[in-house]
C-alpha cells in the first residue's frame, strides 16, 4: 500500500519495537497518552524517543491552550530533532483558531503536523496557513466524525484535493476505528493514517477466508464458556383444554338446521 502508517504511541519500549519490525512509518503523541503511559518528564520522554527513532517523522504535541505559550512550546519542539514534527490544534479551548500561529511557524521552516480537523472551515483556514516550502501535516478525526453518525469519506476525499494546492501538505486519516479505514483513507488520497496497536495486530487477517475465520470465531466462543453451567429449568407441561371448556373463551358455534330440513 502506497499509504503511511502512523503509530499512537508513548511507551518506548512498544515505539522502538515497532520500529525496529518496520510495522509502521511515523509516530504521533500527544498529552493524554503520555499520561497514561505514565510519563512524567516529556522533554527527556521525547529525547530518549528520538536518540533511537530518527529517519521517521515523530509528532509531539504542545501542552499549552494559549496561542502564544503555544509558540514557546513550539519553537523547542521543534529543536529537539530533525525529523520532529509540531501537533499545533487547530483551536484552543475557547475556540481560538490557531491558523495566525501555524502561518508563522511554517513560514520559519518548522514542520506542523496541525490536529483536530473536523470541518472543511478548518481544512480551508489551514492549507492556506500552510507554507507551500515546508512540510506539513494536517490531522483529520475521520473516526470521531463516523461517531456523530456522519459519513467521514466526502470529507476525507474533498480535504485531501484542497491540500493539494500546497503539495508539501500530507493529509493524516485520524482516529481510526477499524482496519477497513486503512484501505478506506487510501482510497480517498490521504497519505497517512495513524493506527492504534489494537488495529495494527489484526494485519494479519488480511486476505484470511471468510470460512476459516467463522470457524475461528465459533472455536473461540466454545472455548469462552466451556466449563459454564446451564441449568435447564424443569418445563411445567399445560394439560391441553379443548376450547369450549377453556375458562373465559368462548367459541361461537352457527346454529345448523335438523337434519334433512334443507
Amino acid at each position: 500500500m502506497a499509504i503511511k502508517v502512523f503509530a499512537d504511541g508513548a511507551n518506548l519500549e512498544g515505539m522502538l519495537d515497532m520500529y525496529e519490525n518496520g510495522n509502521v512509518q511515523g509516530f504521533t503523541t500527544n498529552p493524554s497518552l503520555m499520561k497514561k503511559g505514565g510519563v512524567t518528564d516529556y522533554r527527556a520522554f521525547a529525547k530518549e524517543v528520538l536518540a533511537h527513532i530518527t529517519d521517521v517523522s515523530v509528532s509531539f504535541e504542545v501542552f499549552a491552550d494559549d496561542v502564544e505559550t503555544m509558540e514557546v512550546e513550539a519553537r523547542e519542539i521543534a529543536t529537539w530533532a530533525e525529523n520532529v514534527y509540531v501537533k499545533i490544534p487547530c483551536v484552543t479551548t475557547k475556540g481560538e483558531s490557531t491558523a495566525e500561529l501555524v502561518r508563522k511557524l511554517s513560514a520559519d521552516g518548522i514542520k506542523v503536523n496541525v490536529t483536530t480537523i473536523f470541518t472543511p472551515t478548518q481544512v480551508d483556514e489551514m492549507v492556506e496557513a500552510v507554507d507551500a516550502e515546508t512540510p506539513s501535516i494536517i490531522s483529520l478525526f475521520a473516526g470521531r466524525i463516523a461517531d456523530t453518525g456522519g459519513d467521514p469519506i466526502p470529507f476525507m476525499t474533498e480535504s485531501v484535493k484542497k491540500a493539494a494546492a500546497k503539495p508539501n501538505c500530507e493529509v493524516l486519516w485520524a482516529s481510526t476505528r477499524e482496519l477497513i479505514n486503512i484501505y478506506q483513507a487510501e482510497a480517498c488520497g490521504c497519505q497517512i493514517i495513524t493506527v492504534p496497536n489494537s488495529i495494527l495486530a489484526k494485519r494479519k487477517n488480511i486476505g484470511r477466508d471468510p470460512y476459516e475465520v467463522s470457524l475461528d470465531t465459533v472455536r473461540g466462543f466454545c472455548q469462552g464458556y466451556r466449563g459454564a453451567r446451564f441449568p435447564y429449568p424443569a418445563v411445567a407441561r399445560t394439560p391441553t383444554v379443548p376450547w369450549a371448556v377453556r375458562p373465559g373463551l368462548s367459541f361461537p358455534h352457527r346454529s345448523r338446521a335438523p337434519r334433512g330440513s334443507r
